[in-house]
């Protein structure tokens, strides 16, 4: 299984010795318009935005001849592991009810393109998918019962694990990238204003 060999990888050690574990909630983002001001969605909704500007400006920093690259056979390669995680995000909110587009298949997702700007389209597509699927349910059906991964498991949880899913790939994509060479955008800029902010 993916989930095996990546954890099996060497990459989960490079993320901590590199300092690059994912980051909190930004305090910068704005809400989604008709998005809730507080509680467990409003919450999740906020981490979600700041997990998507992070995956689509890391995807457009990485080159388009990169898109292909994996670190071992039978690892995914980074636009599959982009567009794994636009699978689950399209794929998950049926959970709760809403069915994703109907041209859209899970079986083989991750393999449908390698196209720089299909990836990046397809991530904002899902990001958007997931965001439209938590506006459109009340905060009273979190502790609502779904099947999931084998039991029962309460809509609260299946956000949760859709928060840490991402997380997951996210810190993944951030190793990809520095393998081979490239810094990511927020971090680029965080050090840019480190180096601009007067010496005391």
């Amino acid at each position: 299984m993916q989930h095996r060999l990546w954890r099996a990888s060497p990459l989960p050690l490079l993320l901590l010795l590199a300092g690059l574990a994912i980051p909190g909630r930004s305090q910068s983002s704005a809400p989604a318009p008709g998005a809730p001001a507080s509680g467990f969605r409003a919450e999740f909704l906020n981490d979600l935005k700041v997990q998507e500007d992070k995956f689509v400006s890391l995807a457009q920093a990485i080159p388009a001849d990169k898109y292909t690259w994996r670190p071992a056979e039978g690892v995914r390669s980074i636009s599959e592991v982009f567009l794994h995680v636009a699978a689950a995000n399209y794929n998950l909110p049926k959970l709760f009810g809403v069915a994703p587009p109907p041209d859209f298949k899970v079986q083989g997702y991750d393999k449908s393109t390698t196209d720089k700007a299909k990836v990046i389209q397809n991530m904002q597509g899902a990001f958007a998918h997931m965001r439209d699927a938590v506006l459109s349910m009340p905060d009273a059906d979190m502790d609502k019962q779904v099947d999931f991964r084998g039991g029962k498991k309460s809509i609260r949880a299946v956000l949760t694990f859709i928060l840490e899913h991402d997380a997951e790939h996210l810190g993944q994509s951030i190793a990809y990238a520095r393998i081979n060479g490239i810094v990511p955008p927020w971090t680029e800029e965080q050090q840019k204003k480190a180096a601009e902010k007067p010496k005391q």
